[in-house]
């Protein structure tokens, strides 16, 4: 199994770097604010969503995710903003990685919604321990591949535009824009160096909520696109909500995964929700899928507000 977690190394980053450079998860349209710093303060609540990720179950080395976001409007004077902070934590094989984000945005009155103009600093740390199983070929034999634990941090930036009105949202956003690096070192006595550079990543969210003839449903189709210009991911989503408490929903992760998602608005605010990826490209003969957990927490902090309603717990 040890040989899957090279493997792993390969299929998540390529010949440059060691760690997956960006997050895969299924519940993206609670995810706003880690990716999209203008989403920050968006809404005039305080939300808190946590998104905890498991993915290609059975397969030693395999990605685990943790991912809190924090978002809360703010007032100075009669202007509106908001601030964010994002932490996602990742181990993938032998790397232990953590990205901080700070976001701020402006928020301005456009068209019935809100516009925020956002931009975010971004403190990435990455940590690699190996312990090789000598059964294996040694990492002496690949100068690609560091043999000792390595550590290095880097700063970089974001930033992003994202507008809602009570019924649709439209984000674009841009992260790693200095396209930071990292260097790990062969050895102890310095001879030979790995550089990780991380790619720039662009991003357009979309959702829209659509009543349907029986007042207690409605249809919240929404669309994610991530993409370093070498590779491109969509994500398609179609979600049934019931009374505004409970929803399912199913995506196409274009090309790889199949997801079925099941939630509920629980009370005061609190919402939990579930997502299993079924595995579709040539791991699903390895892999038992992938499964996803989301606790969410808003609450209202009493700042005079832009006039808005929301129909959509998504927003919540």
């Amino acid at each position: 199994m040890k040989k899957l977690i090279i493997v792993f190394y390969a299929l998540a980053t390529g010949i440059s770097g060691f760690s997956q450079q960006e997050r895969q998860v299924s519940h993206y349209m609670y995810d706003h604010v880690s990716i999209n710093p203008g989403s920050a303060g968006s809404i005039d609540m305080v939300s808190a969503h946590a998104i905890i990720r498991q993915q290609w179950a059975g397969i030693e080395g395999a990605p685990t995710d943790f991912i809190l976001n924090l978002s809360a409007p703010f007032k100075l004077g009669s202007t509106h903003h908001g601030a964010g902070l994002s932490v996602w934590r990742d181990e993938l094989g032998f790397n232990q990685d953590i990205d901080l984000t700070a976001s701020y945005a402006y928020q301005f009155s456009v068209g019935g919604g809100r516009l925020g103009l956002g931009i975010s600093g971004i403190f990435i740390n990455r940590e690699i321990n190996a312990e090789w199983n000598p059964v294996h070929t040694s990492p002496d034999d690949d100068m690609a591949i560091p043999s000792n634990e390595e550590n290095d941090f880097a700063i970089d930036l974001g930033a992003g535009l994202f507008y809602q009105t009570d019924e649709l949202y439209v984000g674009l956003s841009s992260t790693r824009l200095l396209e930071s690096s990292f260097e790990y070192q062969k050895s102890t006595s310095g001879t030979g160096v790995t550089k990780e550079t991380l790619k720039r990543q662009f991003y357009l969210t979309a959702g829209y909520t659509l009543p349907l003839p029986n007042p207690s449903l409605e249809f919240l189709p929404s669309v994610f696109v991530t993409s370093s210009l070498d590779i491109t991911k969509i994500d398609l989503n179609a979600t049934l909500l019931y009374n505004k408490k409970f929803w399912a929903g199913v995506s196409y992760r274009v090309g790889s995964d199949v997801v079925g998602m099941l939630g509920i608005n629980v009370f005061n605010g609190v919402k939990i929700g579930y997502a299993y990826d079924f595995q579709t490209s040539a791991l699903s003969n390895t892999s038992k899928g992938s499964h996803e957990v989301l606790i969410g927490y808003s609450f209202n902090v009493g700042i005079d507000k832009i006039p808005q309603k929301y129909k959509s717990i998504r927003y919540l």
